[in-house]
């Protein structure tokens, strides 16, 4: 699986795998992350799709950004895609990766063929109350006292928590989070909240005419499991709860989860 690295796209890093005249499939992280968290399902897709993983910004290799209003970075995304000329594309987002892959089609349905969303709460009366670590970490009055003292350990146990299942988290994700500016991260939860609240993804998603995949762990530590039910109102979506997973599926159920993004893929273009 070779790989070319376009460094800042419009100020976005991304990677590309595969093959470049196969179908493009974009992946989307989420907040607090980076595009290194789709490691483990690449191999899966690369063979079959032109894949491209991206670092949203201020998050990885990514340049920060004036604004961080999720179509904001819809439009940044878009830009990037229009520079790269792909389209139509198959846009997966995992949690607020979601909200970015849903707004990025509500802004141009031109470039986007297809929509899976992983792990992405409905609105923000479905996020369960976080493990203690994770509120410590990301929230005040200690956010900001331990987030510039994080341990490579600590930030590998604040990714795990929100999983069911034991995770191998990778050094280059692990670096990559520790990257990410307290601010910015504050900032982009903020942000994040902001749009589902003003108008829940699957309304969101019932006013668009896309193929919609949603892949949701059946023991989500972040959001409630059973809101995943809510995206039953959308006619084009097809649901698929994985049995003890959380929050983390590309790392608790990687082949499983590459299946059903491969096979989606094919089906919904």
């Amino acid at each position: 699986m070779g790989h070319e690295v376009v460094k800042h796209v419009h100020g976005m890093h991304v990677v590309q795998y595969g093959p470049r005249q196969a179908p493009p499939l974009v992946l989307i992280h989420g907040s607090g992350s980076s595009g290194s968290s789709w490691s483990p399902v690449v191999p899966a897709l690369a063979d079959r799709y032109h894949v491209i993983r991206v670092d949203l910004p201020g998050h990885g290799q990514s340049s920060p950004a004036p604004s961080y209003d999720v179509p904001e970075q819809a439009g940044r995304l878009a830009a990037v895609l229009d520079e790269l000329a792909l389209r139509p594309v198959t846009a997966v987002g995992h949690s607020s990766g979601g909200y970015v892959a849903t707004a990025l089609t509500e802004q141009r349905p031109d470039l986007v063929g297809s929509l899976a969303l992983i792990s992405s709460g409905p609105s923000p009366d479905a996020l369960l109350p976080q493990p203690a670590l994770l509120r410590a970490l990301t929230a005040p009055p200690l956010g900001p006292l331990l987030w510039p003292i994080r341990s490579d350990t600590m930030l590998r146990k604040g990714m795990s928590s929100v999983c069911n299942r034991p995770v191998d988290i990778p050094d280059e994700l692990v670096a990559e989070v520790r990257g990410i500016d307290y601010r910015t991260f504050r900032t982009v939860l903020r942000r994040n909240t902001a749009y589902i609240a003003e108008r829940s993804v699957p309304e969101r998603l019932a006013a668009l005419d896309v193929p919609v995949l949603v892949i949701f762990g059946a023991a989500d530590r972040r959001w409630d499991p059973s809101s995943v039910h809510r995206y039953d109102t959308v006619a084009t979506a097809r649901i698929e709860q994985l049995p003890d997973v959380g929050h983390l599926p590309m790392f608790e159920a990687p082949e499983t989860t590459g299946e059903l993004l491969r096979a989606f893929a094919v089906a919904g273009r």
